[in-house]
Formats: structure tokens, C-alpha cells, sequence
């Protein structure tokens, strides 16, 4: 998906030297006739074998059959299937120095790390894909975590003009279009914090119109062979992403209608008058707070009063 944003051939290293605040390291392979990126905690060499492909597993092997067998967790948070695939045939493994970072960490499928890596570059990939279609209308982009890294995008606007209740949804529909097998985009309102929970479910159960709200905007287009739900559409067949038919997702407006954000005011809380301090002690605050933090919605009331 990225490559809409970013052409296949364009400077990925230099982003992320830009994105970091210096220049890519990269050092010279050991054994083949590439690159690598100096600073990475370890680095497989070898050769990618286009013809030789192998089952992932061994039950998958003796059953001749792909997409049936567990394999590992993958991003959608179940456990991916195996399937015959190319093989790279290794021919040396070499490691950052540890002395400047003890402690490796091998990155986990559907953890926090691989979440992070995933969502930070999709999420300033969508909103760059938005801002190019109309320019100053997207605000911001959140991936949430549970909504699993390639599944889901919330984009949240701020509308100028009338026009801008259309706009949006050529977002949806382009963003749904250009990400393979994307199975949810919400798109909310500025007043929306789109880090809380609580708060996109406020806005899809107020704002919400089922009869025009609800978009579909690309059945039958390619998807994704990770979610259960699109595997099973194979039948009997290889669950491969040949067999697969995907859906087309769901895209939700779940923003006010250009010209009636009065009659959408959320309630203002006078939360600059009142001191907690004046009934209750530091301890029982704290307390308070930490059970807040349970209830998100309550935390973000009591944050910013509305």
C-alpha cells in the first residue's frame, strides 16, 4: 500500500533517515553482493530461490495443501496458516555489536513492536494519500491497535465546505481501494478523539445513518488471506488468496453533516471550576484517575470538559 505514497524505487532509506534525524547506516554484506543496514539487530544473507518452493510446515507437506495448518500469530490476531512459498537459502547471519545494546529483542507478529513498525508508516501513509486528493481536510490518522495493523483506518477531518461531506468519502473509497483487503475505515469529525475507544464508539452509535452512512466500496477486490473471515470463502478449495473472495469492507461516515453542528454540540463540562482537591485527598485523586483509566471515555471528559 505504501507504494501509492511512495513509488517502487524511491529513496525508502533516505524516509527513514528523515524520519529518524540522520542518515541510514549501511554496511557492506559479507557474503553477497548487497547491503545492509548496519544498525539492525540482525541481518540474513543469502538468495531468494524463485523455483524452489517448499511447505512451511510439515503437516502442510505431507497433506499437499496450503492455508490449513497453523503455522505462527500473525497481524490479524490468530494464528497465520502455512503455505508453500519461495525459499531464501541463508548464507550467513551477522548481528549489531552488543556492547552498545545489550539487550536483542527478536520482533513478535500482533505485539507491540511489530505495531508500532507496521502502523506509524501506514497511518502518515494514509493521511499523505488523503491530503494529495484534498488538501487541508484530513487532520490526523489512528491506527488502534486492537483493529489489528492492516485492517482498519481512522481518519479524522475537519470540514470547511458542503463539498467536504463528499471529500470524505472519496477518502474512504481511495483508502479502501489502495490498501488490499482493508476491512474497515471510519471516518469522524475533529471534535473525536480518535485515540479513544470510547469516543469512536460514541460517534458511530450518535452520528451514524445506516441507510447512508454505510459504504462498500470494493467487492470482489483483492484481500487478505490473514482474516478468518475472508479464508473461509475459499470453501473446499486452497484457502490461497486465489480462492479467496473478499467482501469489499466497510466504510462508516460517522461525521456530522456539513451545516448542522449545532444541533450535534457535545456537552461542555466546567471542569477549570471545580477542584477535586477540595473534597478528597491526594491519595483518593489518584485513585480516582486509575480507575478512570478503565473507563476511557470518563478520562477524556474529565481531560478536556466536553
Amino acid at each position: 500500500f505504501d507504494y501509492v505514497v511512495l513509488p517502487r524505487g524511491g529513496d525508502e532509506l533516505g524516509a527513514a533517515g528523515a524520519v529518524q534525524g540522520f542518515p541510514t547506516r549501511l554496511v557492506k554484506a559479507r557474503t553477497v553482493d548487497a547491503y545492509a543496514v548496519a544498525d539492525s539487530e540482525y541481518v540474513l544473507e543469502g538468495y531468494l530461490h524463485a523455483r524452489d518452493k517448499r511447505y512451511e510446515t510439515k503437516e502442510a507437506e505431507d497433506a499437499d495443501t496450503q492455508g490449513r495448518f497453523h503455522f505462527h500469530p500473525e497481524w490479524a490476531g490468530y494464528m497465520g496458516k502455512a503455505y508453500r512459498t519461495q525459499t531464501f537459502h541463508v548464507t550467513a547471519i551477522t548481528m549489531r555489536k552488543r556492547s552498545k545494546r545489550p539487550f536483542i529483542y527478536p520482533m513478535g507478529v500482533h505485539m507491540y513492536d511489530c505495531n508500532n513498525i507496521d502502523t506509524t508508516v501506514r497511518e502518515a501513509a494514509f493521511f499523505e494519500l488523503c491530503d494529495r486528493i484534498q488538501p487541508g481536510l484530513i487532520q490526523d490518522v489512528n491506527i488502534p491497535f486492537p483493529m489489528t495493523d492492516w485492517a482498519v483506518c481512522i481518519l479524522q477531518v475537519r470540514k470547511r465546505l458542503k463539498t467536504d461531506d463528499g471529500w470524505l468519502r472519496n477518502f474512504i473509497s481511495s483508502a479502501m481501494a489502495t490498501s488490499a483487503g482493508l476491512r474497515l475505515c471510519i471516518c469522524v469529525d475533529s471534535d473525536v478523539d480518535i485515540y479513544s475507544m470510547d469516543d469512536i464508539i460514541w460517534a458511530l452509535t450518535t452520528r451514524v445513518n445506516p441507510n447512508q452512512d454505510l459504504l462498500k466500496p470494493v467487492p470482489g477486490g483483492a484481500g487478505q488471506t490473514f482474516i478468518p473471515s475472508e479464508r473461509v470463502t475459499a470453501g473446499s478449495a486452497e484457502w490461497t488468496g486465489m480462492n479467496i473472495r473478499f467482501e469489499g469492507g466497510m466504510g462508516i461516515d460517522a461525521t456530522v453533516p456539513y451545516g448542522l453542528e449545532k444541533d450535534f454540540m457535545r456537552p461542555v463540562y466546567p471542569i477549570d471550576r471545580v477542584d477535586p482537591a477540595t473534597w478528597f485527598d491526594a491519595d483518593q485523586i489518584a485513585k480516582g484517575k486509575a480507575l478512570m483509566k478503565t473507563q476511557s471515555w470518563a478520562e477524556v471528559l474529565a481531560r478536556t470538559g466536553r
